[in-house]
């Protein structure tokens, strides 16, 4: 659901005359549009850099159904329990695809929960919001689930074939849950006016956040140019921001909603929206582990994780019962 963009690991970008020659072959392959495949050769920081990305993106999708799960038994209507339960299996299913595509990179799924839980990795950072509200559904829909799409869309594209895969299919499912938020948005704009007092709230708090998920801004994001050579990421975070205020600020106007910034206005020279950047002291603090929710977010995933391992042992011990006889019946 959410690659947010943090820092990644590396160090300056090397020219192809500094490479050795395996280096070298490699980029030249990601420069010419190649996938690189699992048990080809690539170097050291290109899997780290895949681990964190890709670990932390199917964090996200696992935590984010936090913030919705809370939600399915107050939908208003069995219509609206049926969608949102369907929505929260989605991001279930998201994050597996994104786990297996991790394991690729010899790294297991144990390994990455316990990088989770013991703070070494990451989620994005919009999940550290409460869910006040029904309208809330409607804001994470149409705003959270669209700054995704805005990261992912082009993550089809990224050099390691089994991430570009898996995000073929996240992608066209996050569109129908950005048009699922942005539907409930457009009933409660269109409703009562404590409705749409409703959805006007829900946008003002979720519109800096929503900003948030592109990551800091690129001066701050010292190692992005290597991630872009390798095309683990494809746009900067700068880049992506931009294009969805200009995407999301007609959306607001089209629902009579009024985004919280006194200063956003259309650029005729650039034909850009100038917006004001988010508070990035608070988003360095709420990825420390200080916003409002981390410490709810962290003690469920926890819970879950310490509840469901009478599953695994299960699993496993199944699983090793059906090897050991196949092996006696050979």
């Amino acid at each position: 659901m959410y690659a947010q963009m943090i820092k990644s690991t590396g160090s300056s970008v090397k020219s192809l005359n500094e490479m050795d020659p395996q280096e070298r072959a490699f980029q030249e392959r990601i420069d010419a549009g190649e996938k690189i495949e699992p048990k080809e050769w690539m170097p050291d920081g290109y899997r780290k850099n895949l681990i964190r990305q890709i670990g932390q993106h199917a964090h996200s999708e696992i935590v984010g159904q936090l913030p919705e799960g809370n939600w399915i038994t107050r939908a208003p209507t069995l219509e609206r329990k049926a969608i949102l339960l369907a929505k929260v299996q989605d991001e279930a299913g998201h994050g597996l695809y994104l786990y297996c595509a991790a394991e690729t990179l010899g790294v297991s799924r144990d390994e990455l929960f316990e990088m989770l839980h013991e703070g070494k990795m990451k989620y994005s950072s919009i999940f550290n919001y409460p869910t006040l509200t029904w309208a809330d559904m409607g804001a994470v829909g149409w705003l959270v689930d669209g700054a995704a799409i805005m990261n992912q869309v082009p993550l089809q594209r990224t050099s390691y074939g089994p991430y570009a895969r898996a995000m073929i299919r996240i992608c066209k499912e996050e569109s129908f849950h950005q048009r699922q938020g942005f539907d409930i948005m457009m009933k409660m704009a269109n409703g009562t006016a404590a409705q749409k007092r409703m959805a006007q709230d829900a946008l003002d708090r979720f519109w800096y956040p929503a900003l948030m998920m592109f990551g800091p801004s690129d001066k701050d994001s010292v190692h992005s140019a290597q991630s872009m050579a390798w095309k683990i990421k494809m746009n900067t975070n700068d880049e992506l921001r931009q294009k969805f205020v200009d995407q999301t600020v007609p959306q607001a106007e089209y629902l009579g909603l009024t985004v919280p910034d006194n200063d956003l206005k259309k650029n005729e020279e650039t034909g850009h929206y100038d917006f004001t950047q988010p508070d990035w002291a608070e988003f360095f603090d709420v990825l420390k582990g200080n916003g409002p929710c981390n410490a709810d977010r962290m003690a469920a995933r926890k819970e879950a994780w310490d509840g469901g391992a009478w599953v695994r042992e299960a699993m496993a011990a199944h699983a090793a019962k059906k090897k050991a006889a196949k092996l006696a019946a050979e």
